[in-house]
């Protein structure tokens, strides 16, 4: 049977991404990109208007939400699925308002305050657990014991808290979280790679997995950011096969054709 995957093509609108630059933070660059990777093959367009990567400078609500004003309704009106990676409420707030399909937060929807908002609204929610709790990515070592573990008892709670307040188990889905968000070395990765299965029978909600150009296979192949492309497709088709409903990519394309020779040769 054939294995799909959600695509979700990063648009980076930032000024100090640590994969990109600054190179698509004016708007005609953004949606030239935009449409690139829609081009290439990305279902979703997951726009990110600050960076979070432990040198990143950090990015006012009123900035994100500009940024995104500039991007986003252009986009929708080209009939693009707009997903937004921002753990900031004002900004969350002004995407669930625009109308966006999902809400991407690297600190898992921590403030509680906001819940009764979230589950008056329709959007998906890409739940992701990191070590840090709060705020961007740092170079901090991983927890004592099993990283699996961890991962489990933060959804555990974070699902129930989110259930409780009004949002429906089909809105939510897993990202474990991947790179210095796990720990400052490969392991904690490779080791929740290995446990997609068991993430996904435990919470029984899709996976969600953002891998791409990440420092842990920087590290492991021993090449820079630019020539992490091979890298980055074997760590996500990876990930498919154990599992992982939803690929987050800078590159769809090469990701796509793998998938889909895999998927012939299983075939």
């Amino acid at each position: 049977m054939e294995q799909t995957s959600l695509i979700f093509g990063i648009l980076n609108i930032t000024s100090d991404s640590f994969s990109d630059g600054g190179q698509f933070l004016a708007p005609p660059e953004a949606l030239a990109h935009g449409r690139q990777l829609l081009a290439e093959g990305a279902h979703v367009l997951d726009i990110g208007p600050a960076s979070s990567h432990p040198d990143s400078a950090p990015v006012t609500a009123e900035a994100e939400i500009s940024r995104l004003g500039a991007v986003v309704p252009n986009l929708q009106a080209e009939g693009a699925v707009i997903s937004i990676d921002s753990f900031q409420t004002e900004t969350q707030a002004w995407a669930l308002a625009a109308g966006v399909d999902y809400l991407n937060d690297i600190q898992g929807f921590a403030d509680e305050s906001f819940y009764p908002e979230l589950a008056e609204a329709s959007a998906k929610l890409i739940v992701m657990h990191s070590i840090q709790g709060r705020g961007p990515a740092t170079r901090a070592a991983p927890p004592a014991g099993a990283m699996i573990d961890h991962v489990s008892r933060f959804f555990e709670a974070r699902f129930a808290a989110l259930e409780a307040a009004g949002v429906a188990r089909d809105r939510l889905i897993l990202d474990p979280g991947m790179g210095f968000f796990l720990g400052n070395g490969p392991e904690p990765s490779l080791e929740i790679l290995n446990g997609i299965s068991v993430l996904k029978t435990r919470f029984d909600v899709p996976v969600f997995v953002s891998v791409s150009r990440k420092s842990f296979l920087r590290k492991l192949s021993g090449v820079v950011v630019e020539r992490a492309g091979a890298a980055s497709v074997a760590a996500e088709l990876y990930a498919v096969l154990q599992g992982a409903d939803m690929i987050r990519t800078h590159e769809p394309a090469p990701f796509k054709q793998a998938l889909a020779i895999w998927q012939a040769l299983k075939g």
